[in-house]
């Protein structure tokens, strides 16, 4: 029998910077926690529908998942972000948070929850709810964050206090005109730091769909996901060689020019993950689940897509290079076709084989045959016990050659 153990989200947050939905970053939505098997409860999203469900709570991983079955069955069906969180109330301990890019957000079922609401002309309201229902309404800039402290956190009992600093700090940044998607992973980085909340989850972008994916979540059942406030990759502000966790800890300066390199925490890469600019890529890995090959390959094929855009041909040509270089281990050469490039989505999709026999790299592909190779080794060898024999009977050599 596998027993898994349930996961609650203790942070969860929607923010709306443009409530009509034209700007391409103006609503994010994203959840954390110090709980285990955070891809339990981090968000469930329609790219087509433009909405996020967010879960949590103390009730049982069954009830959870009635509840986000329910809520999403009525967003699909047209109920606004009310009516559909509303249904968290019919499910013991559980909480759903829903996001839109136009029609306002609400948290429902079991919450501490701040409702931060900006209006035109600069003022901020930040109302403190607890349980039952609250609505960010539609047509308004503001947000909604929950927060609570997770049972064997070290930072327990912080999230009162940071709930609300949190919520206030938000509001700010949506009057001062900063994008959702940047606003999401300041919130997440003061959460982290000051609550220790911190483990992905992580964030979609509810007006493009990009979402971090599986970026920050655990890859094993019961254990925790990727520390929001942990250093995740560094790049050369240079040439843009870059590097991922955890192969980015062997370096400090970029090994081709020798500058220092630039340091990205795991919340600077939620931003530029969900974050649409003309550079945005999403990159999907399959094949091989070894640390740090994904956060490798993203940053590989960003780098390529900036330097030669959509060119499956490029982007190969730049993995296979890392693969020599030594940045990807594991993992076999792949060839144009193994790359799946939609560039109306900026989406690329690497397809890895992994390596047999627990090899590290991929075999030479030399010009030669197998069999010169062994008559080339059995020179080397007979070489090699010359020498020997040179050096243990110089003197007795040389002695004989002068006579």
């Amino acid at each position: 029998m596998l027993l898994i153990v349930p996961a609650a989200a203790t942070c969860n947050m929607v923010i709306i910077t443009d409530p009509t939905g034209n700007d391409s970053n103006g609503a994010a939505a994203g959840s954390m926690s110090f709980a285990q098997n955070m891809f339990q409860s981090t968000f469930l999203s329609s790219k087509e529908n433009k909405f996020a469900v967010l879960s949590g709570g103390e009730g049982d991983s069954i009830a959870r998942l009635g509840a986000i079955v329910e809520t999403t069955k009525r967003l699909k069906s047209g109920a606004t972000p009310s009516e559909a969180a509303s249904a968290a109330s019919s499910f013991s301990g559980i909480r759903v948070m829903v996001g839109t890019a136009t029609q306002g957000a609400a948290v429902g079922g079991s919450f501490d929850a701040y409702v931060v609401i900006v209006e035109d002309n600069g003022t901020i309201t930040v109302t403190p709810y607890s349980g039952g229902l609250a609505v960010l309404p539609a047509g308004k800039k503001g947000a909604i964050i929950h927060l609570r402290n997770t049972h064997g956190n070290p930072m327990y009992g912080t999230a009162t206090k940071v709930r609300q600093e949190t919520a206030v700090n938000i509001g700010k940044m949506i009057r001062d005109g900063y994008p959702a998607t940047t606003i999401l992973a300041e919130a997440f980085k003061e959460v982290s730091n000051d609550a220790g909340e911190k483990y992905g989850g992580g964030g979609v972008n509810l007006v493009s769909g990009i979402t971090t994916g599986d970026m920050f979540t655990p890859s094993e059942l019961n254990t925790t996901g990727y520390e929001m406030n942990s250093v995740y990759s560094k790049s050369c502000p240079t040439c843009g060689w870059s590097i991922g966790y955890p192969s980015s800890d062997n370096y400090d300066v970029c090994p081709i020019d020798g500058t220092s390199l630039k340091t990205y925490y795991a919340y600077d890469a939620l931003k530029n993950t969900i974050t649409v600019t003309a550079q945005t890529v999403q990159v999907s890995v399959y094949g091989s689940d070894e640390t740090g090959i994904r956060e490798t390959t993203e940053e590989i094929v960003k780098a390529s897509v900036k330097k030669n855009g959509y060119d499956s041909t490029a982007i190969a040509k730049s993995i296979n290079n890392g693969i020599d270089n030594g940045y990807l281990v594991g993992v076999n050469y792949v060839e144009p076709k193994d790359i799946n490039v939609k560039q109306s989505s900026r989406a690329v999709g690497v397809y890895f084989k992994p390596l047999a026999n627990q090899r590290s790299a991929p075999a030479w592909n030399l010009p030669i045959s197998s069999s010169l190779l062994d008559i080339i080794g059995n020179m080397q060898t007979a070489i090699g016990i010359i020498l020997v024999l040179l050096v243990l009977f110089r003197s007795t050599l040389i002695t004989s050659f002068l006579k």
